[in-house]
């Protein structure tokens, strides 16, 4: 199977583990905000162990542009695979919202009203990615075999320690913008995520190019 598929697959599934448990959480907590944010935080945690042990022999189970930009700059990915990477996630991240829409009997096209804005919500994103890459960065160097744990349990505490519940994941921020239920962002407030997330991968792609020049001395 073309990895660029199973990207498109994982990332679906995730949004499916993020949107639903946020239904589902929201549905069942009467109203009880913590409540819902636990399950919908454990849920996708271990979703996210599960696609990744699963899919990570195939594609690298990146599900997630801003991991795919970080391998490509490291040179893990050509051009064409990232193109088909970015295109695979981004699509699936909104076939998998609609997905979730359809099993929960709901209107399949939605736009979120959820404001999600604000200098706080824009550092918190830029925090959550640098910490969510540089996890992942550094346990395939130092513990390649505990990168899912590591990873899912780095999400996890993320949905409560941030104000901006850790999205860390460009596809991610653009597909909630089409759902207003639990976990749904105004699309209006998108471009303030994703250009928080791009900022880290940036930060971290050019740390990750000063630090190979000068073990190259």
């Amino acid at each position: 199977m073309p990895k660029c598929i199973v990207e498109f697959i994982g990332t679906a599934l995730l949004l499916a583990v993020v949107t639903g448990s946020g239904i589902m959480g929201d549905t069942l907590s009467a109203g009880n905000a913590a409540v819902a944010l636990l399950g919908n935080s454990i849920a996708t945690g271990c979703g996210l162990y599960v696609l990744i042990i699963i899919l990570g022999p195939i594609s690298g189970a990146h599900i997630n542009p801003a991991v795919s930009l970080m391998f490509w700059q490291a040179g893990n990915l050509t051009t064409a695979e990232l193109t088909a990477y970015l295109v695979a996630q981004f699509a699936g991240a909104v076939a998998g919202v609609w997905l979730t829409h359809l099993m929960f009997a709901q209107a399949i096209v939605q736009v979120s009203s959820h404001a999600r804005s604000g200098y706080a919500m824009w550092v918190s994103e830029l925090v959550s990615t640098l910490i969510l890459l540089s996890v992942i960065r550094i346990g395939v160097k130092q513990a390649s075999e505990h990168v899912p744990i590591l990873v899912a349990m780095t999400v996890t505490a993320g949905y409560w320690f941030t104000s901006s519940t850790f999205f860390a994941n460009p596809a991610v921020a653009l597909a909630r913008g089409f759902t207003d239920t639990f976990v749904g962002i105004r699309p209006a407030d998108v471009m303030g995520f994703v250009s928080a997330e791009l900022v880290a991968v940036t930060i971290v792609c050019l740390y990750a190019k000063v630090m190979n020049a000068q073990s190259v001395k």
